[in-house]
């Protein structure tokens, strides 16, 4: 059963603590990341057998197989996916950043080019854990930046195949190229190119320990979206929400394994005893109760504050994933949420549709990380590059200054370099 506390009656350990993950597998992945740098597709061919159970013949996924997946799948589905896509493109389309200029007197001129990354690497579960709309959110954003090529990773299954829904997805999205492998030597493959995948500038999407293991373990050489914790919730309600409702949020996370967190922040001791009553009544409904109960019997909690302002505040410490406003009038609190990955306004819009079509992202910052992290965007895909030019008469003006100021700094050289242009050499 959830746990119900009360604001200033327990401490603020219990009120804010967070589930941690207890998964070292840092050695492990160490070997296969080393193991596929020195043995590229070798080394791919022989993790696929051992933890895919497939022996391929070759890693790329041909477009004779995306098209009999696409014909797989039903049209509904196809159609759903199509306007997600045209949901999420829409809203990311309002994101491309322009680069600028600024043109100064005596000539100077300063600015700032934006430029997309060349290679863009998507990393997508397999098996249990397949989510076209992963595929979706993860690669439109790059393609809108402009990135030349999108590739994507995804682990096979027994027979060799790829998930139907996610080859489908991937076709609509405009994936370049597919790859069947998975888990950290996916990511090694990404981050250092073999035979067969090319080496990428940039690694996005969620996966297991050891794929959030191998992405920390190979940025710098490759950037990275997040390190991204288990999935988390938070809904603000008051007095009048439907409780059943707001348990039905709840769980939706909590479903998605057994480290998720659902909290329920509110002002009403009487909703809290009647949501903690639903959830009791959903629960064994579930097809993934299991995987709900324990997440919710060990991470969910529902604080009761005094009043909402206090809610609110609380909300922010915790800077959730995914943030639900289960109130009338959202918009009057909206400049109130400082810290949140993605934020949800009104009795009517549960964390479900930002999961698959209203069109913002749902890559979002988690374990507190929204504090001072954005939702994946086009930005991740694109780079800034400024450039300055000086004419001769605007540097002899300030050459004199800038040499006294790396003179501060000790760097004779930066000086010399700033002043030789005007002494006529």
């Amino acid at each position: 059963m959830i746990k119900i506390l009360k604001f200033g009656e327990v401490s603020a350990k219990e009120i804010f603590s967070r589930v941690e993950a207890d998964v070292n597998v840092e050695t492990v992945v160490a070997e296969i990341i080393e193991n596929v740098k020195v043995n590229g597709d070798k080394a791919l061919y022989e993790y696929c057998k051992k933890f895919d159970k497939a022996e391929l013949e070759e890693l790329l996924v041909t477009q004779e197989e995306i098209e009999e997946a696409v014909n797989s799948v039903e049209p509904k589905f196809i159609e759903i996916l199509k306007t997600a896509a045209e949901n999420i493109r829409l809203y990311h389309q309002n994101q491309v950043r322009q680069g600028f200029e600024i043109k100064k007197e005596d000539g100077i001129i300063i600015g700032q080019k934006i430029i997309p990354v060349d290679r863009a690497g998507l990393y997508v579960p397999g098996g249990t854990a397949a989510y076209p709309s992963t595929v979706l959110m993860d690669s439109i954003p790059a393609k809108i930046a402009g990135c030349k090529e999108v590739v994507m990773v995804t682990p096979p299954s027994k027979n060799g195949k790829v998930n139907p829904v996610i080859l489908a997805a991937a076709s609509i999205a405009g994936i370049d190229k597919i790859f069947k492998v998975g888990g950290a030597q996916a990511i090694a493959a990404l981050a250092y190119g073999t035979e067969s995948i090319p080496k990428v500038d940039k690694i996005v999407g969620p996966g297991n320990a050891f794929v959030a293991e191998a992405k920390k373990q190979v940025f710098g050489q490759v950037s990275i979206d997040m390190i991204a914790g288990p999935s988390e919730i938070l809904i603000i309600a008051d007095g009048k929400t439907n409780p059943a409702h707001a348990a039905a949020d709840l769980l939706s996370q909590a479903e998605h394994d057994k480290l998720a967190s659902a909290v329920l922040v509110t002002d009403s001791y009487t909703l809290a005893q009647a949501v903690s009553d639903e959830l009791e009544k959903q629960i064994p409904k579930l097809l993934r109760s299991e995987i709900a109960r324990e997440s919710i019997d060990n991470n969910g909690k529902i604080i009761v504050a005094e009043t909402l302002e206090k809610v609110i505040d609380i909300a922010n410490e915790i800077a959730p994933e995914h943030l639900e406003l289960l109130l009338d009038n959202p918009f009057d609190y909206l400049d109130s949420i400082r810290h949140a990955g993605s934020i949800f306004m009104g009795r009517n819009c549960p964390e479900a549709l930002g999961d698959y079509y209203a069109g913002p992202n749902h890559t979002l910052p988690t374990s507190g990380t929204a504090k001072f992290s954005s939702p994946l965007s086009v930005d991740d895909f694109v780079k800034k590059t400024q450039y300055t030019y000086y004419t001769k008469e605007a540097l002899s003006k300030v050459a004199q200054d800038v040499a006294f100021f790396a003179e501060k700094e000790g760097l004779t050289a930066h000086a010399k370099s700033a002043v030789i242009r005007t002494e006529g050499n």
